[in-house]
């Protein structure tokens, strides 16, 4: 049996009902917009792939033109379905790739349809678009025989590791050796600056800076490399990447399609971090974890993310309150407990007293509060100072933590965290590092009970009520202006700024979005 926190289960519950209050606005806005995202991941998931050659600006996808003509010519309040699905139904087009073609042509005209037409455009639309879902849920199936097969690793925390080095022909190699040497999770994380691209590039890429660009293709060849590993190692190797961004919807749909097995998906990370609009990324993240929902991708949230901006310790609540927001967004879009892999990190500076037993008490909390989720743990990053020895010490804590507090996927520390990229060399250190922590302590949460009364107990409860009364703050005001007045990570951002504002539009009566239609059905059904 884990190590446990005693906590208090009626101010536990206060703080779930004041985390659905707090939330339900902003469903209730989600659910009356949508994005230009939204729209080019269902025409995505109805199988549109490929980029226009012939336009000046480079090679665009077909996807952003064909939303984009859309919405010159008859905006997108009733969704891009209607107008492209009529295009095909009436004869004017034979096929999804032809209406794009024409659009590439400059031909192509829409209009939004009525009557009988409305209903032949709408059937042809959920019938595109449940086809690729279909491909969605035969991807799930495909992901629960490997694991059958193969088994999962035999031991929790999942060992996560980060290789990324912008050519995905490189990460492949460096992937599968690093699956060898221990891990269990491998994240390819993306080409700087790609979370603010309001497109999806196309094909393999070689070219990415600090990362590889998050690609249908790269996704492809990074999924059959591992079940490679997967079959030789005899345990499931998952990947992860990004569905972080101004083009969530479509990389999620993407993640869906290729079988990815874990995604960051947080819409506070690109509203804080990237300055990404409020209001569009919240109406992104639910799309995208319906998506995610769907395919039975596990997702990451990004809480770690405040405290490399904020003081660990002073600001802990507000990790807290993050979570039960997210674990409230995530229950609504469909995902289910053993899919939030919620964020928090190992970031007290270390020369503060008693830092680990902190550490440990804000630790015992999240697990404490979530027993069901894989709680995704983060490495020291803010004070990790390019002493590389100093930091191999810090990462072995972190590590001792994540086995003494039960937690379910722990992101390898680098000791040249802040120095450098990291070199192989790097890597392989670091797994011996996790290797043997794990080996010699990892059912250690069975021995290891704080006192009521103590320390760690206190200091947890501490953190709880400290979230519940913000909590209470951000349901009288509201959660947006919570985020405008820098509640989280410090750092202010208003809904009526940020990027990608001019991507949301307010849906109009008879709005379809194939895609969301579907999988709410799907919800409903299995709820009956």
């Amino acid at each position: 049996m884990s190590a446990r926190l005693t906590i208090d289960e009626g101010l536990a519950t206060r703080a779930r009902e004041l985390a659905a209050r707090a939330a339900q606005p902003v469903i209730d806005l989600a659910t009356k917009h949508t994005t230009v995202s939204v729209e080019r991941a269902v025409l995505r998931l109805a199988g549109l792939e490929g980029t226009d050659p012939v336009t000046g600006e480079g090679e665009i996808p077909w996807v952003n033109r064909v939303v984009d003509v859309v919405r010159e010519q008859v905006g997108l309040e009733h969704g891009v379905a209607l107008p492209v699905w009529h295009t095909i139904a009436s004869g004017a087009a034979g096929s999804l790739q032809e209406v794009a073609e024409q659009v590439g042509a400059g031909t192509a005209r829409f209009a939004v349809p009525t009557g009988g037409d409305e209903e032949r455009a709408r059937d042809a639309a959920l019938a595109a678009v449940g086809a690729g879902l279909g491909r969605v849920d035969a991807a799930r199936r495909r992901r629960e025989e490997l694991v059958a097969t193969h088994g999962d690793p035999p031991r929790r925390p999942w060992i996560y590791l980060i290789v990324a080095t912008g050519d995905i022909y490189e990460d492949i190699p460096q992937a599968q050796a690093a699956a060898r040497a221990g891990a269990d999770v491998i994240a390819v994380i993306r080409s700087t600056g790609q979370s603010l691209l309001d497109y999806v590039p196309e094909g393999a890429t070689r070219t990415g800076y600090a990362g590889t660009y998050a690609t249908q293709e790269n996704f492809r060849l990074m999924r059959a490399a591992l079940d490679d590993v997967s079959a030789e190692l005899g345990r499931y190797v998952r990947l992860t990447n990004y569905a972080s961004g101004l083009c969530m919807p479509e990389i999620a749909a993407l993640a869906g399609l290729e079988r990815l097995d874990m995604m960051l998906n947080d819409a506070m990370y690109g509203i804080l971090f990237r300055d990404i609009n409020p209001i569009r990324t919240f109406v992104d993240q639910r799309f995208s974890r319906m998506v995610h929902a769907r395919a039975g991708i596990i997702i990451n949230t990004g809480e770690d993310n405040y405290l490399t901006t904020a003081d660990a310790v002073d600001e802990a609540h507000t990790v807290t309150v993050s979570q039960l927001l997210n674990e409230r967004f995530a229950r609504e879009a469909g995902l289910q407990d053993w899919q939030l892999g919620l964020g928090h990190a190992f970031e007290i500076n270390p020369a503060v007293p008693d830092s680990f037993r902190l550490e440990l008490a804000h630790a015992l909390l999240a697990r404490a509060l979530f027993p069901d989720a894989p709680l995704k743990w983060m490495p020291p990053t803010k004070h990790m100072t390019g002493d590389v020895f100093g930091g191999y010490l810090l990462d072995g804590f972190f590590n001792l933590a994540g086995a003494l507090t039960d937690q379910g996927i722990l992101l390898v520390g680098m000791m040249t965290e802040a120095v450098v990229t990291p070199w192989l060399s790097d890597r392989d250190l670091a797994l011996r590092n996790v290797r043997y922590v794990l080996d010699a302590a990892g059912g250690l949460a069975e021995d290891f009970a704080p006192p009521p009364g103590g320390f760690i107990d206190r200091r947890a409860h501490t953190v709880l009520s400290e979230a519940v009364a913000l909590l209470e703050t951000i349901t009288a005001d509201g959660l947006l202006p919570a985020i405008a007045a820098g509640t989280f990570g410090i750092t202010k951002r208003p809904a009526d700024r940020g990027k990608g504002l001019d991507g949301v539009v307010v849906k109009a009566p008879g709005h379809l979005d194939p895609a969301t239609e579907l999988m709410e059905a799907a919800l409903e059904d299995a709820a009956r």
